[in-house]
């Protein structure tokens, strides 16, 4: 700023760029005869410069406010309106290092940048990128200030814009007391206590999960919603078709154009809860599947619907999205797993391949020890011990003898036991039938991995006696048996369904990420460094979790529908957040911590795969090798010392609050970085980073391509596994497909399960992937600009990697027996269902 602090011009011309607001596409009819309300008057928007140097005397601390100014000249470009401005401004209090601007229009508007332009060819405009909605100036308590996109610590802030650094801060953080409305700015903490839904019965009673130590929880950003009139700690739900009034701070919320995408796919997910008047009208049953080719036809012709479904329904929701939609709106898209071959989703080496490269690749460890234990407490459940016999595997380990196998690394397992029995007896009290599982695997010469025994275990019947009643089923490829082989197999991706959903994605990215998002808004300044290095990972994030409290993980929602646990859904979060730690989010870690990776000096990213063709893994470490490079280029440009980093208060604040607030359950745990040199803040923003990137596209976007198939990944199992001798069992034997549909996923709960992971697997078309920012000029400094340009070429670099492997013939877990490449890793993608592409953020 230094360079442009002696202008000499009495007039400075400007531009500003905003976007009116506008109703969805979809709305009703009459909301867009509103249109008139949302226009902008530019003679009723005022602006006034601040200036960010004292001047000679540097008594004055306070930046000079310039005259007030208007907007004049609107011109429009596609949905956005230019106005040109022209502001008096006196040369001696050096040049203007933020604004303050006022709306009295009675709508709001997204204001997106302020240029100044200079006269002078040596000097560069002044930008001041905003990207924030400003609501009518009677809303506001204090006035909207935005700044330079000059990045500041706040020791080196020119002392003229320090207050209005620091007033803003305060705004962000409110007062902790109220109801928030949508104009209202404020970044706060709660609990997780509005997933139930007391005020409907004790069957939507659910526990609160945060602030306690049996229901340790991330925060949630507060809404201020009155208590419910039965349990004053529980808050109130807003009605379904309400759920998108949800408050998080409106420019957290999705941009005009993802609203309209998401709402109009929404939608379809909502309209199914509406099946008993659908059923009615279009005199169809949603009941169950008899077929795999049954199946298929809801991907290739949909669920046909009467010419009249239109005229005759009574609901509005459902009568305005048939008349948007049409009569496709119950056909889906061909899921990727079934598009070249309908059959090899079944085979066993697709089964464990999906463990390497499928849409929960995070679970997989070495195994250490034959047989497998527990590390539930035997005083309370008992000998958890595996039951698998050497008898069981051994005369499949290609002639190595267990200990052998397990000293070459040639030994996984995928087990679930853990986390699945202690909820096991709970559970199956309901129409869910299930069991825990541990799934032992043998990595062959090939690099594929071959399953080679499943236990299926029970708590025993016996409520007063412990330990477990387990059942091991082997490969078979004829008669009966491969039939109940098939099942073993269903009930594993039952389970590996539902702590994908719940734990790998739900608390390790959507949960585990939204007390950065708070405490980074409400300690850093949008002038701070790191501030402009981690919000763009942030956008969207606090929506999409409002809206999956409010419509997926609450009481009765879609998740405790479709996902086994059903209404322990939430719960099992809670105890699986009591092993989390934040540095073994690291994907190295977390590789080496699984045993499938060790350390080794010697290699590009310091550890050595055990599985080499493990395509998450070999992506994954390209990806996070980048982002390392980029966060500690950026941060040493900022920090030369640690000493720098102790003593910036900003940072130390926000550290500070992410750790006693935001994660405030897990507090008191001795892994939590320090905050007290640089080398912890690269760890740490690259870890915040990859979380809220390539480890949330790793586990989400391949939702619909590998699950949008049902037999594939079932997420629900409704009866055990037949006994010889019963009908079931008989019925298995002559009918299989019919056998296994009628165990799995029933096809009303099928149809809203593909429907809501077809949203979640979805790019909008204004998504913004890694290496890329919404505007070139989000920084004035030129080392970071280049850092991020060198950042994005890496990136892609790395895209023409993962195709060459993906061609590779010798790399067979790249595209397996379903072939299907894994692009879950590849940085970019166009808009729409690709199972590619990693957003900076977790958006959806």
């Amino acid at each position: 700023m230094a360079s442009i602090s002696k202008l000499e011009n009495k007039k400075i011309n400007g531009t500003v760029v905003l976007i009116k607001k506008r109703p969805l596409d979809i709305a009703p009819s009459e909301v867009v005869q509103q249109q008139a309300v949302y226009e902008i008057l530019g003679h009723k928007v005022t602006l006034q410069l601040i200036s960010s140097f004292t001047g000679d005397s540097g008594k004055e601390m306070k930046g000079k406010l310039g005259n007030p100014t208007h907007l004049r000249d609107e011109n429009n470009s596609g949905n956005e309106s230019k106005f040109n401005v022209t502001f008096d401004w006196d040369e001696e209090v050096g040049a203007p290092g933020a604004f303050i601007i006022k709306n009295f229009n009675p709508s709001e508007f997204f204001l997106k940048k302020l240029t100044l332009e200079v006269d002078d060819p040596s000097h560069d405009s002044i930008h001041f990128v905003c990207n924030s909605w400003v609501y009518p100036a009677e809303k506001y308590k204090s006035d909207r200030v935005f700044f330079v996109n000059q990045a500041w610590l706040p020791s080196e802030t020119p002392a003229p814009l320090r207050w209005y650094r620091e007033e803003e801060l305060l705004n962000l953080r409110g007062n902790g007391t109220g109801k928030l409305e949508e104009w209202d700015r404020v970044y706060d903490y709660a609990y997780y206590n509005d997933l139930g839904d007391p005020e409907k019965g004790s069957d939507y009673v659910r526990p609160i999960l945060g602030g306690s130590e049996k229901y340790p929880y991330p925060r949630r950003g507060r809404t201020g919603r009155p208590p419910t009139k039965t349990d004053p700690n529980s808050e109130s739900r807003l009605p379904l078709l309400m759920s998108f009034g949800i408050y998080v701070p409106r420019d957290e919320k999705f941009a005009p154009l993802k609203m309209t995408d998401f709402v109009g796919i929404a939608l379809k997910v909502i309209v199914q809860l509406l099946v008993p008047e659908l059923e009615s009208l279009a005199n169809i049953s949603l009941n169950e599947f008899n077929s795999f080719e049954e199946i298929l036809k809801i991907y290739e012709e949909g669920i046909n619907l009467p010419n009249d479904l239109l005229e005759r329904s009574t609901t509005h929701m459902l009568k305005e999205f048939i008349q948007s939609a049409g009569q496709g709106f119950l056909k889906y898209p061909m899921p990727q797993v079934i598009k070249e071959d309908k059959s090899a989703w079944r085979t066993d080496e697709e089964f464990a391949r999906e463990m390497l490269a499928g849409i929960n690749p995070v679970c997989i460890c070495a195994l250490k020890e034959f047989p497998p234990t527990s590390k539930l407490d035997p005083k309370v459940y008992g000998d958890q011990t595996c039951k698998i016999t050497r008898e069981q595997i051994q005369n499949q380990l290609d002639g190595l003898i267990i200990e052998e196998a397990i000293k070459a690394n040639q030994l996984f397992i995928l087990d679930h036991h853990d986390t699945i029995m202690p909820y096991v007896r709970q559970i199956n009290m309901t129409s869910t039938k299930i069991y825990s599982s541990r799934t032992i695997l043998f990595l062959r010469k090939d690099g594929t991995l071959k399953p080679l025994a499943i236990e299926l275990s029970l708590p025993h019947p016996d409520g007063d006696q412990l330990g477990a009643i387990s059942e091991v089923f082997t490969p078979h490829e004829e008669g009966i048996e491969a039939s109940v082989w098939q099942l073993a197999k269903a009930y594993v991706a039952v389970n590996d369904s539902g702590v994908h959903q719940l734990i790998s994605h739900w608390l390790h990215t959507h949960a585990a990420i939204e007390p950065f998002v708070i405490a980074t808004n409400r300690q850093l300044s949008v002038l701070h460094p790191i501030y402009k290095l981690l919000h763009p990972h942030f956008r969207d994030t606090m929506h999409i979790n409002a809206l999956a409290r409010q419509t997926l993980l609450n009481a009765g929602g879609i998740l405790e529908q479709t996902v086994f646990p059903t209404k322990y859904a939430m719960e099992m979060t809670s105890v699986a957040y009591k092993d989390w730690t934040f540095p073994d989010q690291a994907l190295p870690a977390d590789l080496i911590k699984r045993g499938v990776a060790i350390e080794d000096p010697e290699s590009e990213q310091g550890i050595r795969l055990l599985i080499e063709d493990y395509p998450y893994a070999v992506d994954g470490l390209e990806i996070w090798s980048a982002i390392k490079s980029w966060v500690q280029e950026y941060c040493s440009y900022y920090y030369k010392t640690d000493d720098m980093i102790k003593k910036d208060t900003e940072l130390q604040a926000w550290w500070k609050e992410v750790r006693e607030d935001g994660h405030g359950d897990r507090k008191s745990e001795p892994w939590w970085p320090k905050m007290q040199t640089l080398k912890e803040l690269i760890d740490s923003c690259n870890i915040i980073i990859w979380i809220a990137s390539a480890l949330h596209a790793a586990i989400n976007f391949g939702q619909y391509p590998y699950g949008g198939y049902l037999p594939n990944r079932p997420s629900m199992s409704r009866r055990f596994m037949p006994e010889p001798g019963s009908p079931e069992y008989e019925d298995l034997k002559t009918n299989p497909e019919k056998g296994y549909l009628r165990t799995i996923t029933p096809q009303l709960q099928t149809l809203i399960g593909i429907s809501a992971i077809e949203i979640l697997s979805i790019h909008s078309s204004d998504e913004i992937y890694l290496g890329q920012r919404d505007t070139p000029e989000w920084t004035k400094d030129k080392e970071p600009l280049q850092a991020l340009e060198r950042f994005g070429k890496k990136l892609a670099e790395i895209e023409e990697k993962i195709m060459k492997m993906n061609n590779d013939t010798k790399l067979k877990n790249r595209i397996g027996p379903v072939k299907m490449p894994y692009t879950l890793l590849y940085p970019t993608s166009e808009p729409g269902l690709t199972g590619k592409g990693i957003p900076n953020s977790v958006s959806i």
